[in-house]
C-alpha cells in the first residue's frame, strides 16, 4: 500500500500522485466516488463497464435467472419484495 502526503488547496482540491493514478489506471475524466466515516475518507474509482462487458453480465444475470426458475413477470414482484425489506431494515 502506497502512502502519500497530499495538500488540499484554498478551492479544496487535491491532486492524486501520478503513482496512484498509474497503479489504478485512472485517467482523465474518470469518476471517483468519496466515502467518509468517522475522519477517514475512502476514493473509490468508478469505472463504467464498455457495452460488452455489461452484455456479459447482463446474459450471466438472465442466465441465473432461468436457471432458478424466474421469470419476465416475477421481476416486479421482486424489486417491490426487496424495497418492502429495505424500508422495513431502515425503520428498525
Amino acid at each position: 500500500m502506497d502512502a502519500h502526503i497530499i495538500t488540499v488547496t484554498t478551492k479544496g482540491q487535491i491532486s492524486i500522485p501520478v503513482s496512484i493514478r498509474k497503479s489504478l489506471h485512472i485517467e482523465n475524466g474518470d469518476k471517483l466516488v468519496a466515502y467518509t466515516y468517522g475522519d477517514s475518507l475512502l476514493l473509490k474509482v468508478l469505472k463504467v463497464p464498455s457495452t460488452d462487458e455489461f452484455k456479459k453480465t447482463m446474459d450471466e444475470a438472465q442466465a441465473w435467472a432461468s436457471s432458478v426458475g424466474y421469470k419476465e413477470s416475477d421481476v416486479k414482484d421482486i424489486i417491490k419484495s426487496v424495497r418492502k425489506k429495505r424500508k422495513n431494515e431502515n425503520n428498525t
